[in-house]
């Protein structure tokens, strides 16, 4: 799989670009604040309909125009498809596949699939337990695009379970009305329900998804740290399951049932700590992947080079995952050559070198290791030359 054109209007920093792309290494360099950034932001945008740098999409928006503009040409190996995202600030976007419009956007997700290394990555370890929940379910949706409506369903039933909470608590809820208060009681048995379902098929997803990745994420550390102590990840749920739980051999329907009966009694455990706080206390949202480094917590313990290589390990696990039995995902570097010492940047390009197509973005074009060599275009002014 590789990008053969990327054209944006009013996206960023661009007024209007079009760049003719093609399989192996193609570096983008110049000055910091020139843009190199948003072209490859744009890339990810295409495969997962977010930035990897902001959480809304008005920053995307360049000041003074009324929406922007991302146009994607992807070949592989069954089809060329053309991607176009129209991005209105306040209103629905609007996504088109080969010039036909769709009705839901998320739709869009598995034509174009990448792996983006950036300096944000190193809050995959030093960060807060949402960024690395992020990376699985990122991951997920590349690996089944179906997990999109799993974890916007399960995103809606919390919002509404929390609003509900916040209402019934002690500043919000009924005060003396016990017909009252037991309706609100029957509401939330009924949203607790929801809840389970929705959070139980997420949560065994990604259960499998780390069982699945682990092993790729070990071999990646060693592989980039070079010497360092073993690296290793786990999942684990926000609340204790209960003595009888799926066997190791159940069948995942399963698995979701004793999930979601586990997440119920979970719930009703809570249920009084959440009325007096307003928030739910256990589900998928409040998990943790816990990443390990030398047998210590890496959040903490992991020194900067451990922090950096870990995150790249996650990043080429997810690669490497992705690729399995598939064509290879557009992998992109985004100025992560400059975060790394020469000994992680070498070992880094020898393993990223034979994917079928590498974006490059480096400020200073000698921080990219010599094994990484293609097409070069060069940003200044605004300008984007291919180097001869």
């Amino acid at each position: 799989m590789h990008l053969t054109r990327l054209a944006l209007t009013d996206f960023r920093s661009y007024p209007s670009t079009d760049v003719t792309l093609g399989p192996g290494v193609t570096i983008f360099s110049g000055p910091n604040g020139e843009g190199k950034t948003n072209l490859v932001e744009a890339v990810g945008y295409v495969a997962t309909l977010a930035s990897h740098r902001v959480a809304h999409d008005a920053p995307l928006i360049r000041q003074g125009a009324e929406h922007a503009i991302i146009r994607a040409s992807v070949h592989d190996a069954t089809r060329d498809a053309l991607v176009e995202i129209e991005l209105n600030p306040g209103r629905a976007n609007r996504v088109r596949l080969n010039r036909a419009p769709l009705t839901r956007p998320r739709d869009i997700l598995g034509v174009l699939r990448t792996v983006l290394f950036a300096p944000e990555d190193l809050a995959l370890v030093k960060g807060d337990p949402g960024e690395r929940r992020r990376f699985l379910d990122d991951l997920l949706v590349a690996m089944a695009p179906r997990y999109a409506a799993v974890r916007a369903d399960y995103d809606r039933v919390l919002r509404q379970r929390t609003a509900l909470l916040k209402s019934a608590g002690p500043k919000g809820g009924p005060k003396g009305n016990r017909q009252s208060s037991e309706a609100v009681m029957s509401t939330l048995d009924v949203w607790d329900a929801h809840l389970a379902r929705a959070g139980a098929e997420l949560l065994v997803a990604r259960e499998h998804l780390v069982a699945a990745v682990r092993p790729h994420v070990e071999r990646a550390y060693t592989a980039v740290a070079g010497d360092g102590g073993p690296a290793s990840i786990e999942y684990r749920r926000s609340f204790e399951p209960p003595q009888e739980t799926a066997s190791e051999g159940a069948s995942h329907g399963e698995r979701v049932k004793a999930a979601e009966d586990a997440l119920r009694a979970a719930l009703a455990e809570v249920r009084d700590s959440e009325l007096d706080r307003g928030v739910c206390l256990a589900g998928p949202h409040r998990d943790e992947l816990e990443l390990v480094v030398r047998g210590l917590p890496a959040r903490g313990y992991a020194s900067h080079g451990e922090s950096w290589s870990l995150a790249l390990a996650l990043r080429l696990a997810s690669f490497d995952l992705l690729r399995a039995g598939r064509e290879d995902p557009v992998l992109i570097l985004d100025d992560v050559f400059a975060e790394l010492d020469a000994g992680r940047r070498d070992r880094l390009a020898a393993l990223v070198a034979e994917a079928e197509q590498v974006l490059v973005t480096a400020a200073v074009p000698a921080d990219v290791p010599p094994l990484l060599t293609g097409i070069r275009f060069t940003l200044s002014g605004g300008e984007l030359t291919r180097a001869s």
